[in-house]
């Protein structure tokens, strides 16, 4: 079934501290039988991509790999799945991605999502009503559904967390000396930044470590006050020494999932359907993150259906198949 591509311009995204884009693209699919004149209305989903991904990425022609839109229409049409409408915005920034949170360091991205993207879907598409959405998303966009989970009731009813971010110490430390070796060797950070977007191939695996911790630290500790060569945010570890900075790094943990679920207790149980799994072999020991984040929601007596299977961090787009169904249930259930 079709999917659509609107240009939209953001007033929210206005000035956003890395000047990026405030027109950006947002695809929307909708399922087989979908009648915009109908009395009808469907569920629907905000799909959130990874670092370095964009919501265009998800219906991307690839002959080794089932698009997302084609991967709908089949569990669709053999029943395995509701009818869902299925929007996937761009949140593409300077800095590698997007954790899908507010911040002084990259824009007010949650706000974009909520007010401005599922806004105009709603406006624009048979929905149903704002309380019933769900949310879903693989390792930045896992951790973008999770936290909007915890922090979106009002929005969300059901959300599924493939291989997100959490467990901080674990997933995020294991790049911090080799980020601090690229600063070095480039000048700074903002440095490295500059020589990075002049590389034709910015894919290369080398820079993927200093990137992330600059993406990672714009997210969860920007400091407009912060030397330009420090690309404007306060480090968890000193650039000259390398030394660990604890007050900083307790920044990062304020947005830690893990950390986040005794602040949104209340939040958590207004929930109908909550998915979390993780590949055993992954690559960013994300499958950690995901054990700890299962288990603490269990402790407080919330119901989360957690899964651990034989795969790495890359390539697990089918996972889909078996999340997407659960969030369109929840929905149906949350609606009647």
């Amino acid at each position: 079934m079709p999917v659509f591509r609107h240009r939209l311009t953001s007033r929210v995204l206005a000035g956003n501290p890395l000047g990026d884009p405030i027109e950006r693209d947002l695809h929307v699919y909708v399922p087989p039988g979908y009648d915009p004149a109908a009395s009808r209305r469907w569920p629907a989903l905000l799909a959130l991509v990874g670092f370095t991904g964009t919501g265009g990425n998800l219906f991307n022609v690839d002959p080794l790999t089932e698009a997302l839109h084609d991967k709908l229409d089949r569990m669709i049409a053999s029943g395995a799945c509701p009818p869902m409408i299925v929007a996937a915005p761009d949140c593409f920034t300077r800095v590698g991605g997007n954790q899908h949170i507010n911040s002084a360091g990259t824009g007010r991205y949650e706000d974009y999502l909520i007010d401005e993207i599922i806004a105009f879907v709603d406006a624009n598409y048979r929905t149903m009503p704002r309380g019933h959405w769900g949310v879903f998303g693989k390792s930045s966009g896992g951790y973008g559904a999770i936290v909007l989970g915890m922090r979106r009731p009002d929005v969300f009813c059901a959300i599924a967390d493939h291989s997100g971010d959490a467990n901080f110490e674990l997933c995020y430390m294991q790049d911090f000396p080799a980020a601090l070796d690229a600063f070095r060797d480039a000048g700074g950070p903002a440095a490295w930044l500059e020589r990075y977007w002049a590389d034709p191939n910015r894919r290369r695996e080398k820079h993927f470590k200093p990137l992330n911790a600059i993406g990672m630290a714009a997210h969860y500790s920007p400091n407009s006050e912060a030397p330009a060569a420090h690309a404007r945010i306060d480090w968890p570890f000193d650039l000259e020494t390398g030394e660990f900075r604890p007050a900083v790094w307790e920044r990062w943990r304020a947005w830690d999932p893990i950390v986040m679920i005794d602040g949104h207790l209340d939040n958590l149980r207004k929930l109908r359907a909550i998915y979390i799994d993780c590949g055993a072999h992954d690559e960013f020991a994300l499958h950690w993150g995901a054990r700890t984040l299962a288990s603490r929601l269990r402790a407080h007596r919330l119901a989360v259906h957690h899964e651990e299977f034989d795969d790495g961090h890359m390539n697990i787009s089918y996972r889909y198949g078996a999340s997407l169904p659960v969030l369109g249930e929840a929905i149906l259930a949350s609606s009647g």
